[in-house]
């Protein structure tokens, strides 16, 4: 039955907010469900937008303020549970891949950790509210084996939370929300060049960035069997491991003679020191060479252009049966063997030595 009363025609004609009163009201909960979920899952939805406006249509009548708190509930549980099984069947490659398509993967996994470690399944309650922890934080728990119904249970409690800060809202400031809208709907064109220039200059070097790396990519790369040639010929190579932030906080095997560094610190501001004379290539477990490729450009756009990335990474390596190691040598031997430094900050540096 199509919503028709007179209290939230004005809503619809004033407002020009997300017009879910134009629907059936099974049609409508379920619209807001499917944003709830398309958000959990990491999809660009404005799922808070659809919670402000179903919260004003409880205040003026059109819906039901219990409904939309268990729509909103459910929609979040049903895509923080998908997440929590992906954690238990795929591990950690879950975690690698929400984390490359952040700022910085390294500071992204290592707060997770951090996080997850000190609070367990109670930073749920809190996760959807702190940008950054909302999409890893349900892996996370998968990967970590809680038991599914206490991940159940406190992140139905984060959930509730969320949907009722936003709904809550919307049923508190309906009035004002109207007011507001209504001077979107005037100044909308100015509003949305705003809105939208900045918007498409940001995808458009995020795309620029992505067909560089692309790049680099197809015409620097070096298979495992060519780089094992030049190391063991003694050339001027320095084998970069960056696998720091990619795994846990175990012990991992690395390519003997290679330099662990995190790559957030390559990546970073700070100057980065090369010999002229002294190659780089860069190694990763990620898909695609994902996380070497990011480094890789960044070192390019510093000045260093002598980088190549291996071919299918530390996998390859090991498949075509290479030595790996889990002896380290300390930062300083490290920066004294190959002489590269991080200027502006200390890096965490360790490296990979030759077990004989």
């Amino acid at each position: 039955m199509l919503i028709q009363h007179t209290r939230t025609t004005p809503l619809k004609q004033e407002t020009g907010m997300l017009d879910l009163s134009n629907h059936p009201l099974s049609i409508a909960y379920l619209m807001l469900w499917a944003a709830v979920f398309a958000r959990q899952i990491c999809l660009p939805v404005p799922a808070n937008l659809f919670l402000l406006t179903a919260g004003a249509l409880a205040r003026r009548g059109g819906f039901n303020m219990s409904l939309v708190l268990g729509v909103g509930i459910l929609g979040c549980l049903a895509g923080d549970l998908a997440w929590f099984e992906a954690g238990r069947h795929w591990g950690r490659q879950i975690m690698r891949i929400l984390c490359a398509f952040s700022s910085d993967p390294h500071y992204c996994a290592e707060r997770a950790h951090k996080v997850f470690g000190r609070w367990g399944l109670r930073s749920l309650i809190l996760a959807k509210f702190i940008p950054g922890l909302d999409g890893v934080t349900p892996p996370l728990a998968g990967i970590e084996g809680s038991e599914r119904s206490a991940f159940l249970v406190y992140d139905s409690i984060g959930s509730f939370l969320w949907t009722a800060l936003y709904a809550g809202f919307g049923y508190l400031f309906a009035n004002r929300l109207t007011l507001i809208a209504a001077s979107m709907a005037r100044f909308g064109a100015v509003l949305a060049a705003a809105i939208g220039i900045p918007l498409a200059c940001y995808v458009a070097w995020r795309v620029g960035v992505m067909v560089q790396m692309l790049r680099h990519l197809r015409l620097r790369r070096i298979t495992p069997l060519l780089l094992n040639q030049k190391i063991m010929a003694g050339e001027a190579i320095a084998v970069i491991d960056l696998l720091n932030f990619e795994e846990g906080d175990e012990d991992r095997a690395g390519i003997p003679g290679a330099v662990r560094m995190n790559p957030a610190h390559l990546r970073s501001r700070f100057r980065v020191v090369v010999p002229e004379n002294l190659g780089l290539v860069l190694y990763c477990s990620s898909s695609g060479e994902l996380t070497s490729a990011r480094v890789a450009v960044a070192l390019r756009k510093k000045g260093i252009s002598n980088v190549w990335v291996l071919e299918g990474g530390l996998a390859a390596w090991k498949k075509d049966g290479l030595p790996v190691t889990l002896r380290l040598t300390t930062s300083t031997e490290a920066a004294e063997r190959y002489g590269i430094k991080v200027v502006g900050e200390e890096p965490r540096v360790t490296a990979t030595m030759p077990t004989g």
